[in-house]
């Protein structure tokens, strides 16, 4: 992860990012460790598909621990936004495209934070992307517009605004 970019959390979310953050280095690698010694003692690693398979998951625990690490380096605590229908981030917007009747429902926000509750599968955009910067600081009912990267401009209606 090669971003500079702020990630906005709550302090509970910043506590469970901590706390998964410990639980890999203190538990989760150690164990793995253990599993890669112990089949690396078992002779022949080409064959070894206990070897393989420990060593892949260390890799991938790895990753998880360095991509955590970036996260909470950037990360910045920040209070649940009001229920006023004010876009900010930690928001979940809705939107109508002009000249279509569907909406499109989102979080204004980071990724990351919406892998942390499995149960929710919504659109992430960031508050720095075209669409986020246009609609910052607007309430539900207000027009905004942005430029795609195909240089169209693109006219949008909020619907509604609430915390997530």
């Amino acid at each position: 992860m090669t971003t500079n970019e702020t990630v906005w959390v709550t302090q509970e979310a910043l506590d469970s990012l901590v706390a998964e953050l410990e639980n890999l280095k203190t538990v989760v690698r150690p164990s793995i460790n253990e599993q890669v010694a112990a089949a690396r003692d078992e002779g022949d690693l080409k064959e070894n598909g206990g070897y393989h398979a420990a060593r892949e998951e260390q890799g991938k625990t790895e990753a998880r621990i360095s991509h955590l690490e970036e996260m909470l380096r950037r990360a910045v605590v920040g209070a649940k936004p009001a229920d006023d229908g004010l876009v900010e981030v930690g928001m979940k917007v809705t939107i109508q495209f002009e000249g279509d009747d569907d909406t499109q429902t989102f979080l204004l926000g980071s990724r990351e934070l919406l892998s942390m509750d499995s149960n929710v599968e919504l659109e992430v955009y960031s508050p720095t992307s075209p669409l986020g910067t246009a609609l910052l600081g607007k309430s539900a009912g207000d027009s905004a517009s942005y430029e795609a990267p195909n240089g169209r401009t693109i006219n949008v209606k909020i619907v509604d605004a609430k915390p997530f």
